[in-house]
């Protein structure tokens, strides 16, 4: 009886440990990339500008679990992508998981002269439980390197 209480009360002084070091965490997730390409923002609009145009330089498009319904509308793997908003500058999607944990997607097309920088970032609101806060560390480490590779493909994409 003894084992079982101290097994109990070591599990429960754990998670409050956990728990109270996740409130330490951001809220909120940020993980931004950028390149500079060495062309016109038209040019590059043109593989941006669409969710069915991304297959030319995200990674995985061209995947049989990838089912682009329209331009606006798509589902790439677990994820339901849905365009926000969209103009000549700025485009935002809703990238739903399975798990019902919403990520932002914005990219922003600025042009710097004869360059142009594409700038694109993930924002994800985190809940309070251990898991979640603790979890969203390696956010930056998964969509980090996923990010700056699809932005080196477009980059030399757009610039041949």
């Amino acid at each position: 009886m003894r084992l079982i209480r101290f097994a109990l009360i070591s599990a429960v002084i754990l998670f409050a440990l956990a728990t109270a070091i996740g409130l330490l965490l951001p809220a909120r997730v940020l993980v931004s990339r950028a390149v500079d390409i060495s062309a016109s923002p038209e040019k590059v609009r043109q593989f941006t500008h669409g969710i069915d145009r991304w297959k030319t330089w995200v990674a995985g498009m061209g995947d049989t679990s990838v089912h682009i319904y329209t331009a606006a509308d798509a589902q790439i793997g677990n994820n339901r992508v849905t365009m926000q908003t969209q103009n000549d500058s700025t485009y935002v999607t809703l990238w739903t998981g399975r798990s019902g944990s919403p990520q932002t997607s914005t990219m922003r097309i600025i042009p710097l002269g004869s360059i142009t920088t594409v700038q694109w970032q993930f924002e994800q609101h985190i809940g309070w439980m251990p898991w979640e806060r603790l979890g969203s560390m390696m956010n930056d480490k998964i969509l980090g390197v996923m990010m700056e590779q699809n932005l080196s493909t477009l980059k030399s994409v757009t610039e041949q």
